[in-house]
């Protein structure tokens, strides 16, 4: 996570109220490295912490830490946490040479570690304090964390810490009833949809309907709708619509409908007629010849000239790594994740896809934990589903989306959301 967001950061308890919110959970098992740009916070990265083998030589270990670090590269020091202990308490006996190998490694890449602990499910203390005045056995209460004045300040600006990302369900449940009638719709529009495979106009058709879906306003209520949710399930279980649905979120009509073309999957016909929820004439920004605006110059479907670089057209790799383009269009991505995330609620092979895509946007986020998450349920709904496993892959060899490296694109810098920060020291 990238912080842009001014806070007051007076002593390590401090510090250490900043991981959950920047991560939105309290770790466990865990090293969490945040960079430094003189005295204010910078990313914040979080791995699991290596198993015995790794603990006994972490030697590959740390130099994957200060690989990742090295992607902020206006860093020039930074801070250490491990979580994790025994009995409540930290376990310094069992990381301190995990530690030290951090300490060199991060030393050597010119972003020393200024601060580093140790912290436990009850108790906390300074990795290189040896004065037990400050640093008693077991350590300070985990409690001081939670009454920091930087906690207090977080909580108050609206963030929230929830539970770890175990890849549990989050959410309200759809009635039997209901799931019955979006699966019968799903299955329905799937039958339709595969006859006009390749289409051109069922394809702008499926675009222009979820740019209307995503135009939505954030606080307006979702009605339920069995047919709309079916439509848009079945539309993310096409590949090539699926991808599409992303890309146009990020980086607008042009460029998802350039990248279908090249990649040879538009026809012009002969297919049966188009078909979605609405009728043609319904749909908002429908344009002649079956393409559709989409809200704003840039091709985004947000109207706030976030997202694109004007005229520019970006292969869908670039956009699914984040090189391009430059800022995407972040308020499309959480009306995307938000209507995603009511789609999962299909359960079964339906949540694959967008549990997938949830984990992607996640990704971009910055929140590779969260990411994993996603993925992994995605990959107990339907084993094998492709995306889920290239992702999650991508996601293990710690590869980070480049919009999130860069904190004039980083999503904290656009959202809303209130779990963003970054800590003035001092």
């Amino acid at each position: 996570m990238t912080a842009p967001q001014p806070l007051s950061v007076h002593g390590p308890e401090d510090i250490l109220a900043f991981i959950p919110h920047s991560l939105g959970y309290w770790p466990s098992s865990s090293v969490v490295a945040m960079t430094l740009h003189g005295k204010r916070l910078g990313a914040t990265l979080r791995l699991d912490l290596p198993g015995p083998a790794g603990l006994r030589r972490p030697e590959a270990f740390a130099r994957a830490v200060r690989g990742y670090l090295q992607a902020d590269g206006d860093a020039d020091g930074t801070l250490v946490a491990v979580f994790g202990g025994t009995a409540g308490a930290p376990a310094p006996q069992l990381h301190q040479l995990l530690m030290l190998e951090l300490y060199d490694a991060l030393q050597r890449a010119g972003m020393p570690v200024r601060d580093a602990w140790y912290v436990g499910d009850r108790y906390w203390r300074g990795a290189f304090c040896v004065d037990s005045s400050c640093c008693p056995a077991p350590g300070r209460p985990v409690q001081q964390i939670l009454d920091s004045r930087l906690y207090a300040e977080m909580v108050f600006q609206g963030s929230t810490v929830g539970p770890p990302p175990d890849g549990s369900p989050i959410g309200d449940q759809w009635t039997a009833d209901y799931l019955a009638a979006v699966r019968a719709a799903r299955t329905a529009w799937r039958r339709k949809l595969e006859r006009r495979r390749g289409s051109r106009e069922q394809f702008h058709l499926v675009l222009t309907y979820w740019a209307a879906v995503l135009g939505r306003p954030a606080g307006k209520p979702l009605l339920p709708a069995a047919d709309r949710d079916g439509f848009l399930l079945a539309t993310l279980m096409v590949p090539c619509l699926r991808d599409a649905v992303l890309v146009q979120a990020a980086a607008g009509r042009t460029t998802a409908v350039a990248g279908a073309a090249q990649f040879g999957l538009l026809r012009d016909g002969p297919f049966p007629r188009p078909l979605s929820p609405l009728p043609a004439g319904d749909l908002p920004g429908r344009q002649p010849g079956g393409d559709a605006g989409s809200g704003s110059g840039s091709g985004s479907g947000s109207g706030t000239g976030v997202g694109t670089s004007a005229g520019q057209v970006f292969g869908y790799g670039d956009v699914l790594l984040g090189l391009g383009p430059e800022v995407p269009d972040w308020p499309q991505l959480e009306a995307l994740d938000r209507m995603l995330a009511h789609l999962a609620l299909a359960g079964g092979k339906s949540a694959a896809a967008p549990l997938t895509l949830q984990g992607w946007v996640a990704w971009c986020r910055g929140r590779g934990s969260v990411a994993a998450a996603y993925y992994c349920r995605a990959l107990r709904a339907q084993p094998q589903y492709r995306l889920a496993g290239l992702l999650l892959e991508l996601d293990q060899r710690g590869t980070i989306c480049g919009w999130a490296a860069r904190k004039e694109a980083a999503w904290q810098k656009f959202s809303n959301d209130p779990e963003r920060g970054t800590g003035q020291l001092g």
